[in-house]
């Protein structure tokens, strides 16, 4: 059987013999897939750090970092990126030892082409590239959430993973990361789709009023219920209920909770017949709910109900290479808004944004722009308005001397992703010259050309 194939899926292939690196390529491309080559281990993990790939094709057999030794490196970074191992030297004991370190496939060289393309749209397949639904192929289901990280990437292909399931999701992250843009996305990538997504955040209202907004109430229940009200389980049924801040969810609604989603059923408030439902929940939370249970805050049983998946939003520090996007999309928006012109930010402007601390995140990044937008009266917003607004002096990142030797090339992608690949630029924000830096650069087989060329997904 033809192997079905997603049109311009990405394949990083990885081989220190340049016959077979053009071979491969040829017959991935022919196939249909984008393939970016690295020679080495080293320039692989370097290519990943630009963008990543929907699958890795690598050889066994390299001087310096073997094709086991990548895998491990990518899966300390990218667990869910499906790994495949080409060898000349395939033995039954490093095929078992592979697969069960989590390599996705192990083929033995020669090897059939058809084999290995059916191999590739497999590993495509699970990660999220398969060519329907449309909107799943198109990126829609993820619309509104921008970024380059890698780590915000890897995230999202869990969430992508995850969404044709029905099983729950909890969603950590500090205050403004997103949470529920990311429980929309997840919605949107489901087969629940079609059907009502409904959020209530369980924090911003009395625990009475919160009982019968999510269970409903009959007629009479209380003082004031002059008629029944469905509640949110049932205006969400067939869909999914969003459930923000669940941490801040009194103990007493937690036991009402944990009944609807053991029993499939809601009781409202003051009647005495239950009414089926079938919600998919979604929840999420700014607090350490380990520590809620611990200090008996939390129940035990609803957090391992709520946490069958667990996906962590990195905060917007963690993901500085986002920061001029997010501007740049924002102040699309608000030039829309506001009935402007599409204003830019001042170079020392942008600079303020990229090393700023971002203690609210996301949403901070949004209103502070917002306020630009609003008080700028030219068409290029200049650093004195940023650095009003941020109330402090936020400087420039770190010099790179600061920088833990063990993040070294994460500190370099991400000059050179904030810079365009701009050498010049990126050797000043790190306050070295160009000639040391290009010596770092080699060091981790880093190429300016890559990041100009690097694009973020759709």
């Amino acid at each position: 059987m033809k192997p079905q194939v997603t049109a311009g899926a990405d394949v990083l292939l990885v081989d220190d013999d340049p016959d077979l690196l053009k071979l491969i390529t040829l017959r991935l491309t022919s196939a249909g897939y984008r393939v970016r080559t690295a020679d080495s281990g080293e320039t692989a993990l370097a290519a990943l750090a630009v963008a990543r790939p929907a699958a890795v094709v690598t050889d066994l057999k390299m001087p310096g970092i073997d094709g086991l030794a990548l895998f491990d490196a990518i899966h300390r970074q990218h667990p869910t990126l499906p790994v495949i191992i080409l060898t000349a030297h395939g033995t039954i004991p490093e095929a078992v030892s592979a697969t069960q370190r989590g390599v996705f496939g192990f083929l033995t060289k020669p090897f059939d082409s058809q084999e290995l393309l059916q191999k590739v749209a497999n590993a495509v397949s699970i990660t999220g590239g398969e060519a329907e639904p449309a909107m799943q192929s198109t990126g829609e289901w993820r619309a509104g959430i921008i970024t380059r990280s890698p780590r915000m990437e890897d995230l999202l292909r869990q969430a992508r993973m995850v969404a044709d399931s029905d099983a729950s999701v909890l969603i950590l992250g500090e205050s403004g990361t997103g949470k529920e843009l990311l429980a929309r996305a997840i919605h949107r990538a489901s087969r629940r789709a079609a059907q009502p997504f409904v959020a209530v955040n369980c924090g911003a209202m009395p625990e009475p009023l919160l009982e019968s907004e999510l269970f409903g109430h009959a007629r009479g229940a209380f003082s004031g219920a002059v008629a029944a009200h469905k509640g949110l389980f049932q205006a969400a049924n067939g869909g999914a209920l969003f459930l923000d801040e669940i941490g801040d969810m009194p103990l007493a609604l937690q036991v009402k909770l944990l009944r609807v989603l053991q029993e499939g059923e809601v009781r409202p408030v003051g009647a005495t017949t239950p009414i089926p439902v079938d919600v998919r929940v979604i929840s999420a939370t700014h607090r350490d709910l380990d520590a809620q249970r611990a200090a008996g805050e939390f129940r035990e049983d609803l957090y391992y109900r709520l946490n069958v998946v667990s996906l962590e939003l990195p905060s917007l520090a963690e993901r500085r290479e986002d920061i001029p996007l997010l501007a740049t999309h924002f102040l699309t928006k608000l030039a829309e808004r506001y009935r402007k012109p599409v204003l830019t930010l001042a170079p020392d402007a942008m600079s303020l944004l990229v090393g700023a601390p971002w203690p609210g995140n996301v949403r901070q990044l949004l209103n502070l722009l917002e306020q630009a937008v609003a008080l700028t009266t030219t068409s290029v917003i200049p650093a004195t308005l940023v650095q009003g607004a941020l109330r402090e002096d936020a400087g420039v990142l770190a010099p790179f001397e600061e920088a833990r030797k063990q993040f070294e090339r994460d500190y370099l992608v991400r000059l050179l992703k904030i810079t365009g690949g701009n050498v010049t630029q990126a050797a000043t924000l790190a306050k070295r010259n160009r000639t040391e830096f290009y010596k770092l650069l080699q060091r981790h087989r880093l190429e300016p050309a890559m990041f100009k060329e690097a694009k973020p997904d759709s």
